[in-house]
């Protein structure tokens, strides 16, 4: 069995996150998979983003303001 921690980006209204998770890889066809932790760890900076609380997410990922360009 072998980890690799891997960035995962989310994307919610006007923010972005980027989430360090731990992806494991073996030999069986479930693989590469997520610990129950990391997929609730994606599930809370996503909930954080959409209820625009930006105090919890940026506890758990990275937070990016997105702005739009216009020409």
């Amino acid at each position: 069995m072998k980890t690799k921690t891997q960035t995962k980006i989310i994307h919610e209204g006007e923010y972005m996150a980027k989430v360090e998770v731990i992806m494991t890889y073996n030999d069986d066809e479930w693989s590469p998979y997520l610990s129950v932790e990391d997929v609730e760890k994606l599930d809370s900076v996503r909930l954080a983003l959409r209820q625009n609380d930006l105090k919890t997410a940026s506890k758990l990922a990275k937070i990016y303001h997105l702005t739009p360009i216009t020409y």
